[in-house]
């Protein structure tokens, strides 16, 4: 008992493990980018829906405006260079402890050398990729600071070293050759003496940049920017722009704030925790208890939100052509619709907090729909449902749409006939839907509709195989069929699954068909002759074949538990009692003569043992009397009840004196019961 509640606790934390990770996984796809992803531009009507300001933001200008302000302010700008007042009596020195050609010159090209050095190196030479990078800033003035003494001088009568050299040579006066200066290598002795102060260069920069304003005016908390339908006027496009990059800061702002994660993971958990206190309370038997159920379901969330999410932040598609119809279509296939309808509005409630669009016109429509595929597929078993279901999504999003319209807008202009473009691509996407289920199937174990009702076509080859092999058990695995069916129509159990079980529950019986009376001839049954115990190992041993059959031919696991579980742990009754009145002393081996099991752990099942059972002993029946089959049903059913064989089923006493009347009453149509009439009086005759 311990194991078993440490099993069941295991499985429990399993599926909050699961839970957590989704939430995870939906917090991590929330967009973290800005959300401003519509499309306009000047001259273009506006497609979307109006937008008022969340908030105070200004109004940029146009960027080339504002280059051009920047340009004219910048034709102001002054770099400054630092003056270094040593480096002439240095390089003099220089060039006479280095024994220069100078020195063996004449006295008036001494002369003329050192009064031009002090002249360029008085005016300042300039480092060439400085002088370069001013000019190309279009700058006339560069400011000189001698003895912390800034004085501006015009750019053109600044030196480089070439410029210097080419100065010196340039202007030498009579007696002077230039061609005997240019052998001396002057410029060995010229450098640079104005060295630039980038931080104060930066610093003016800056400054006279500041003095421009880069905003024209505020937009107010409220005031409307435009509405759909607008044409994108130069101004508005200023504004909308403005707005994309108040958003984008506000967004790089707050992208990481703990606040708003903290927000979201609140959102994500609470809503997530509804659905699975939801399934744990009122679908623990049906979808909880299988890992794979909730796997699928948390899944199909994560998928949807996910892709929406991805729209949002990564593209400038329209929120609605993301199939959200797609949820409620694969867990009303696969399950039932009121878990359908639960998991779709979590997930609009998810996607609804981040869609840019208007979040009530979002979350009317979206549910809307939902309620459209659960009402258009509650039972799945036609391709064609699936495209009347499209027709009527597309039909729902387009009524619905225009009726908000209109409310808001009191008219026709500003309705945005492009919409109904992709309610259209949104229908036709779920199109998809059919091989999808084919998949989800493969991959998880599941059985849809479709499935079953391929599976219950007699003519399909293991059908038809069947019907020729044990052709008596045949009919009566359809005789079943019928009895279970209409019972399963009374208490809202799964009609398809119990029809198409009933048919598969006896197919064991081909390996050795005539063991079973229904398909003896002429009256000789062969188990006759053989000991009790053998001959109810025989009759066991069909359901063991019936699983082997059923695996080797791909039937799903449904439909093998309905051949596993149909005779539950009951007892082969007939040989069990000739085997206590033949050995009346001898304690009999119960085992031999009970059935592996397990017993029905559903609805299904259990109807499908109760329908088998019923059947099967009304064939015994020597008179069908009204009397004699409601006898016969009150005591199978009966004697099931008081085995346990519904102990772990989840139906009612209500639900079986439900299928009793049902199986009274159809077995009364089966074998025409009349009434019986007194005998005539001699008068009469």
């Amino acid at each position: 008992m311990n194991l078993n509640f440490e099993e069941s606790k295991k499985k429990v934390w399993l599926k909050i493990a699961l839970f957590l990770l989704a939430i995870a996984l939906i917090v991590e796809f929330f967009p973290r980018q800005n959300r401003f992803n519509y499309t306009f531009s000047v001259g273009k009507p506006w497609h979307y829906e109006l937008i008022t300001a969340a908030f105070d933001f200004p109004v940029y200008k146009d960027a080339k405006l504002l280059k051009a302000e920047q340009d004219s302010v910048l034709r102001q700008y002054t770099p400054y260079f630092r003056f270094n007042s040593s480096l002439f009596a240095t390089k003099m020195a220089e060039m006479d402890r280095s024994g220069s050609l100078v020195l063996s010159m004449a006295t008036p090209y001494r002369q003329y050398i050192r009064k031009q050095f002090e002249y360029v190196y008085n005016k300042g030479i300039m480092r060439t990729e400085d002088f370069d990078r001013v000019q190309k800033e279009h700058v006339q003035m560069v400011a000189v600071v001698k003895n912390n003494v800034a004085t501006q001088i015009p750019l053109a009568e600044v030196f480089t070293v070439k410029t210097a050299y080419e100065y010196i040579v340039a202007h030498a006066t009579d007696g002077v050759s230039s061609r005997a200066l240019q052998a001396c290598n002057l410029n060995a002795y010229l450098t640079d003496n104005l060295v630039y102060d980038a931080s104060v260069s930066e610093q003016v920069k800056s400054d006279l940049l500041r003095t421009i304003s880069q905003t024209e005016g505020i937009v107010q908390t409220g005031e409307r920017i435009i509405d759909k339908g607008d044409i994108v006027t130069e101004s508005s496009y200023r504004v909308l722009t403005s707005l994309q990059t108040a958003m984008n800061k506000v967004q790089g702002e707050t992208t990481q704030s703990w606040i708003v994660l903290l927000g979201e993971i609140l959102i994500v958990t609470g809503l997530m925790t509804l659905l699975f206190l939801y399934m744990f309370l009122f679908r623990r038997r049906e979808i909880f208890a299988r890992f794979k159920n909730i796997l699928f379901i948390v899944m199909m969330i994560a998928l949807i939100v996910g892709c929406a999410f991805a729209v949002i932040s990564f593209t400038s598609f329209s929120i609605y052509l993301v199939p959200f119809a797609l949820l409620p279509v694969m867990i009303c296939t696969f399950f039932d619709s009121r878990s359908a309808l639960f998991a779709h509005i979590i997930t609009i409630m998810m996607v609804s907090f981040v869609v840019r669009s208007s979040q009530f016109e979002f979350v009317v429509l979206q549910i809307a729909v939902g309620m459209t595929v659960i009402t258009s597929l509650r039972d799945l078993t036609q391709r064609s449902q699936l495209v009347q279901t499209a027709g009527l999504i597309f039909v729902t999003y387009s009524v619905g749409y225009l009726g908000i319209s209109l409310v808001q807008d009191h008219n026709f202009d500003k309705i945005l006939w492009v919409r109904f473009l992709l309610f259209g691509i949104n229908a036709l996407l779920l199109l998809f839907a059919y091989a999808f289920i084919y998949v989800v199937e493969k991959s998880f174990g599941f059985l849809s509709n479709v499935t079953l009702i391929e599976l219950s076509n007699i003519n399909s080859p293991l059908m038809v195989r069947f019907s020729e092999q044990a052709p008596g058990t045949f009919q009566h695995s359809l005789q079943v069929s019928n009895l279970a069916t209409e019972a399963a129509q009374k208490i809202n159990a799964n009609t398809l699954l119990v029809r198409t079980g009933a048919l598969y529950h006896d197919i064991g019986k081909m390996s050795a068909p005539s063991y079973f009376t229904e398909n003896q001839v002429g009256g000789v049954n062969p188990l006759e002759s053989l000991p009790d115990e053998a001959a109810a190992k025989i009759v066991i041993n069909h359901v063991a074949e019936g699983v082997k059959i059923a695996t080797k031919n791909n039937l799903p696991r449904q439909i093998i538990q309905f051949i596993r579980m149909h005779h539950g742990q009951s007892k082969v009754r007939y040989f069990y009692q000739r085997f206590c009145t033949q050995f009346p002393a001898v304690t009999p081996n119960d085992e031999a003569f009970t059935y592996p099991g397990p017993n029905p752990r559903t609805k299904e099942t259990a109807l499908l043992m109760m329908a088998d059972a019923v059947e099967a002993a009304s064939r015994s029946l020597t008179e069908y009397t009204e009397e004699s089959i409601s006898s016969l049903v009150e005591r199978i059913i009966q004697t099931q009840i008081n085995e346990g064989a519904f102990r772990d089923a989840p139906i009612t006493l209500r639900d079986i004196e439900t299928v009793k009347a049902v199986f009274k009453d159809k077995l009364r149509n089966i074998y025409h019961s009349r009434i019986v009439y007194p005998a005539a009086s001699q008068k009469e005759q």
